[in-house]
């Protein structure tokens, strides 16, 4: 994963498509199609342009907010487009985007050229220690078996912090089964917005760094506690490949009931919990930032259901889908939240 380690917190720090029929002009005649049985799924996987599944509604009153719920990683020839989407943020006053964590700094542009040297061997574990010298040799023989099949003989990773190569086995394995996790709505949904021109919320928790040279540093030298994710990467590569295939045509055929029985083993949160217990993070005063991002979107959320008639907003699926999620959340605040 070739990234500085200030792209990586934020990677990690972060939490974390509609119908096929045109909806014509009238947001409130906005409503799903039935999705059709998926037949054949290990043997075909849905490639060209889709609609992707349908929009939840949530409510209190007469405003109405429609949400959008994103799939990754999806297959690489894939494209996303929505006639339904574009009626209603045509006719949106307000698109707000999932949240997200901002990193500032002031040590301007040739502070952070300078800055670059440091990032050379950031993804390195600290004394040069090497995977078959920090993992149990049990795992150790599972990383090598994935390794071999999906990465080959590159032995630089072998020098990598677990999380690291983790995120490299993870990129390249989805990657030989035709999986992407490059991103085909919001360049979509960005065009509409222009040509509309919709006003967009970007619910942001900023986080000011004063030394991001002495962070990078700190943290090349610190230990990290990421063998859960490095475990839980390896248990989806093992186990969920197919089920990502599946559960992107799923999502492209709009089928929420197959997507909710299809097993997940998400390793995100782990990965998560890696970077943001990390003592450089702690120290970094970066405590609680999936909490706050919460309470950012939910704030943002509530301010445009009082004053908009309608909203649009976009979320990862897993938040629509999870008994805890953001909606979950906007239910138990006494909205109404309707499925597709």
């Amino acid at each position: 994963m070739r990234r500085p380690i200030t792209c990586l917190l934020l990677t990690f720090a972060l939490l974390p498509p509609a119908f096929a029929q045109d909806a014509g002009t009238d947001v409130d005649a906005v409503r799903p199609l039935p999705a059709g049985p998926i037949t054949d799924l290990h043997e075909v996987q849905v490639t060209g342009e889709t609609a992707g599944p349908g929009l939840w509604m949530v409510s209190k009153g007469t405003n109405v907010m429609w949400v959008l719920g994103t799939q990754s990683p999806m297959p690489e020839k894939m494209s996303w487009r929505s006639t339904q989407v574009n009626a209603v943020i045509a006719q949106s006053q307000e698109v707000i985007r999932a949240p997200s964590v901002s990193m500032t700094s002031d040590i301007g542009f040739f502070g952070k050229l300078a800055l670059l040297p440091s990032l050379v061997g950031v993804r390195n574990n600290p004394g040069g220690a090497t995977l078959d010298t920090i993992l149990a040799p049990p795992l150790y023989a599972r990383w090598q078996v994935l390794k071999g099949k999906y990465i080959g003989r590159d032995g630089s990773v072998e020098k990598w912090r677990p999380i690291f190569a983790a995120q490299k086995l993870y990129d390249e394995a989805i990657h030989d089964v035709g999986l992407s996790t490059r991103d085909i709505v919001w360049p979509v949904i960005d065009t509409i917005i222009a040509e509309h021109k919709v006003p967009m919320t970007r619910p942001v928790v900023e986080m000011a760094v004063e030394s991001p040279k002495r962070m990078v540093a700190e943290f090349k030298k610190s230990p990290m506690d990421d063998l859960e994710c490095f475990t839980r990467t390896l248990d989806r590569l093992e186990t969920d490949l197919e089920s990502m295939k599946l559960r992107a045509n799923a999502w492209a055929t709009g089928d929420l009931e197959a997507m909710r029985a299809l097993p997940y083993t998400d390793q995100r949160m782990a990965c998560d919990n890696a970077i943001m217990n990390a003592s450089v993070v702690q120290k970094s005063g970066m405590k609680d930032l999936r909490t706050r991002a919460s309470e950012a979107w939910m704030v943002a959320v509530e301010a445009a259901l009082a004053k908009n008639r309608t909203t649009f907003a976009v979320l990862p699926m897993s938040e629509l889908l999870a008994p805890d999620g953001y909606l979950a959340q906007l239910r138990a605040r006494g909205y109404q939240v309707i499925e597709p």
